[in-house]
């Protein structure tokens, strides 16, 4: 998980280095994370560029710099997700599943 640099700015090349790393973006975390912080911070949640993914069978998330936006998204959704007693589905059941591509090579 990292904090920072998902805005819009010439600085901000987060979202860029992950999908760079990403085998699957996991679109749905970032779609999650700006509907839930809609609540918060209104139509300036079209700035983040939250990301979460996959590589090497490695979950990575990169989420806003504020501690509100990480606090969100921690409490939101990683949380859940990353807790294998959620239901009716969780991330923590996948894992055993994420490099099923390397070992069909």
């Amino acid at each position: 998980i990292t904090t920072g640099g998902t805005g819009i700015t010439g600085r901000d090349v987060t979202p860029e280095a992950f999908k760079r790393v990403l085998e699957k973006e996991i679109e749905g975390f970032g779609e999650l994370f700006r509907m839930l912080s809609y609540r918060t911070i209104g139509t300036s949640t079209m700035q983040s560029r939250a990301i979460g993914g996959v590589a090497d069978g490695t979950y990575l998330f990169a989420l806003p710099g504020s501690t509100g936006a990480c606090k969100d998204a921690w409490d939101d959704i990683l949380l859940f997700q990353l807790d294998a007693r959620h239901r009716p589905c969780n991330l923590v059941e996948l894992m055993p599943r994420l490099k099923e591509h390397l070992k069909a090579a």
